[in-house]
């Protein structure tokens, strides 16, 4: 689809990375750009305890699929000549700079527009523009009000366990650049799209933000359990040990489930029978739930809970999940590697390549690029 498409990559770390890969997976040409003083994309060293790789961690290969690697120096003029030659022929760059850092290095949107009216520039930053502070996934977590809201309900706020803001920020960058895109085939000009780790996170607050902004209703942690709607994100130990999780939506599916359960009897109208109740009274049913569901098998009940309808699931780890089928379906592979693909939509008629490149090592691709450029 994007088989014309030349994106040059000076982004580092998994927002910006994230989005290269979506548009090599869309078949784009991707230059990624790395700093040859440091050794290139530091997550390139963000190795697990005991992980032996090569400076391909595996950190690094969740969003450096299908790219060519260039190790440059910006801050000389050899490094900067290499890369307004590359931004001059580019559709799209994708940058990750603190505010002020690009203007520096000369490769800001401004300072490489000059040369390329039709030029995208995809910018993320931590705070906006106007606020040099570097962005960082963990303390924005902090700041934005997800770990706030995210733990046991006596517990300490909780980091989710992946990079979330990050991965949300590539959502934004991406919708912005094809919004972008569009624009271009509409006017011949180019755009800056600009996209910040913060307004991303409170963007996906979602119905956690209009809880206050709406119902003046001040969210706090609870767990997995939903502040809306029960029993949805509560979890109950099956006979067998294992763990299902509850995301009862409606009053129908809530009915099937206590029949299914026999505990219709105990599950008195007065305290069960809409939603608005099951919320307020969610300790008195999940007592109920948790001893009939400690008296049946994982595998029959799942059996029973999926032919009724009843949006439940066991609690897996992630070697169980990535042996589904869906799982295996989004995987990609390459130079004794593996990986998952960053767009996962099927879209009917859409040309995809083959084989996504794997992720590169450090500058593998700087000669051949120099080449190309030169001639």
């Amino acid at each position: 689809m994007f088989s014309n498409l030349k994106i040059l990559e000076l982004a580092s770390v998994l927002a910006g990375p994230s989005a290269g890969q979506f548009f090599a997976e869309l078949g784009a040409e991707v230059i990624k750009v790395e700093n040859l003083k440091t050794g290139g994309d530091v997550t390139r060293t963000w190795k697990s305890a005991g992980e032996e790789t090569d400076d391909r961690s595996a950190y690094f290969c969740s969003c450096n699929w299908g790219k060519k690697s260039i190790a440059v120096d910006l801050t000389t003029e050899e490094g900067r000549s290499i890369v307004k030659k590359l931004a001059a022929r580019a559709d799209i760059i994708i940058a990750s700079y603190k505010p002020g850092d690009a203007e520096k290095l000369g490769v800001s949107y401004g300072q490489l527009s000059i040369n390329n009216h039709q030029l995208i520039y995809g910018q993320i930053t931590g705070y906006g523009s106007d606020n040099d502070r570097v962005g960082y996934d963990a303390v924005i977590q902090a700041e934005s009000g997800l770990m706030d809201l995210n733990g046991e309900k006596n517990g300490l706020p909780t980091k989710m366990p992946v990079a979330l803001i990050d991965v949300l920020a590539a959502h934004q960058l991406k919708e912005g650049i094809l919004i972008a895109l569009i624009n271009r085939q509409q006017t011949g000009k180019g755009s800056l799209v600009e996209v910040s780790l913060l307004q991303s996170a409170l963007s996906s607050l979602a119905n956690q933000a209009t809880n206050w902004l709406v119902a003046n209703k001040l969210p706090s942690r609870q767990g997995s359990a939903h502040p809306n709607i029960a029993p949805y994100g509560d979890s109950f130990i099956t006979k067998d040990d294992k763990r299902i999780l509850l995301a009862v939506g409606s009053d129908r599916q809530f009915g099937d489930l206590i029949q299914l359960l026999q505990i219709k009897d105990k599950a008195s109208p007065a305290l069960f029978s809409t939603n608005v109740l099951r919320v307020e009274n969610r300790y008195a049913l999940n007592q109920i739930l948790a001893e009939a569901i400690m008296k049946q098998n994982s595998i029959p009940l799942m059996h029973e809970i999926n032919r009724l309808k009843i949006p439940a699931g066991i609690i897996q780890n992630i070697q169980e999940a990535l042996s589904s089928k869906e799982a295996i379906d989004i995987r990609v592979e390459g130079g004794n590697l593996k990986g998952l693909q960053n767009f996962v939509g099927h879209v009917s008629n859409l040309e995809k390549p083959n084989q996504l490149l794997p992720p590169p090592h450090f500058g593998e691709h700087t000669e051949e690029i120099l080449n190309m450029i030169a001639s």
